[in-house]
């Protein structure tokens, strides 16, 4: 939808109670502790649902990564919004100017949207066909060396193939080194056994086939086979575009939340119309994450 179908369906803070339980409880309300599925009695003065058979207290977003906010739904609903409709990303500044709150809110509520978002895709795993690369993040210190000795901050990619040799799901992962023990770690994860990994020659990449995963390596020529890795590659510096266009740059402390933005999005750029729903749900399946988790 767009932004001003929005703000008309998701304007009050009771359409967006009642939007989030009927996303939660779908098939009807259940008790969080006892199990009891049946009709709460509804404490509109706290904003609270109550069992019928336990007494227990709970609420739309207990259990979810806005639990015990302070903040209202619409300004929720409307940070959800933003960071999933737009492909540059939304900083927390513009978050701070959208929602008229403090730096540090808008700040703390991006990073709990990315988390879910980064919880919601790793349920899925990349298979068939996949191009396996790794990249550097960051600036290097003054004097370091370029390529794989860089003091960068080294990040693994992978991107599934379909028959037609098109783009499906992208993941990526902020690593310490790019040794065969990082690649394994990263297949192991991220790809399903079996699968046909095309890289770029690197030999840590034969540890991988001792792990179950066929090998498709040959050395990156861009001048004998442009298309090798062709939309790895290309992913990698829309990537590097997103951090370094939206956010200028960043540190390892955080780059593999943002990382996981740009993934999400990215991985439903087939569905449009649904981002809103999507992401929204992904958020409210995802656990409590507190600020002191955010800090590095």
């Amino acid at each position: 939808m767009n932004l001003l179908k929005f703000m008309e369906r998701f304007g009050t803070e009771e359409a967006c109670r009642e939007y989030l339980y009927q996303m939660r409880w779908a098939e009807g309300f259940t008790c969080p502790k006892c199990g009891a599925a049946d009709r709460p009695y509804q404490i509109k003065a706290r904003n609270k649902l109550q069992c019928r058979h336990c007494n227990h207290q709970t609420s739309v977003t207990a259990g979810t990564v806005m639990e015990k906010t302070r903040t209202p739904l619409t300004k929720w609903f409307l940070a959800i919004y933003l960071m999933g409709q737009d492909k540059r990303g939304c900083s927390a500044l513009r978050l701070k100017r959208e929602l008229k709150v403090a730096y540090d809110t808008a700040w703390t509520m991006s990073h709990k949207i990315r988390k879910a978002m980064g919880d919601r895709d790793s349920l899925y795993l990349l298979s068939r066909t996949v191009e396996v690369d790794d990249s550097f993040f960051g600036g290097a210190h003054v004097g370091g060396k370029c390529g794989r000795g860089t003091d960068k901050i080294p990040v693994v990619f992978g991107v599934s193939l379909d028959e037609k040799g098109h783009p499906g799901y992208l993941r990526a992962k902020v690593s310490d080194t790019v040794d065969g023990d990082t690649l394994v770690e990263f297949a192991k994860s991220c790809i399903v056994p079996g699968s046909l990994l095309c890289s770029d020659g690197l030999s840590a990449y034969n540890k991988l086939a001792r792990e179950g995963y066929r090998l498709e390596s040959e050395i990156f020529n861009p001048r004998v086979n442009p298309d090798h890795l062709k939309w790895l590659h290309m992913l990698v510096s829309n990537a590097k575009a997103f951090i370094n266009g939206t956010y200028h740059g960043l540190d390892d402390t955080h780059l593999q939340a943002f990382l996981d933005e740009f993934c999400y999005r990215f991985n439903r750029r087939n569905w449009l119309d649904q981002l809103f729903a999507r992401l929204l749900n992904a958020c409210a399946s995802s656990k409590p994450f507190y600020r002191y988790a955010l800090i590095g």
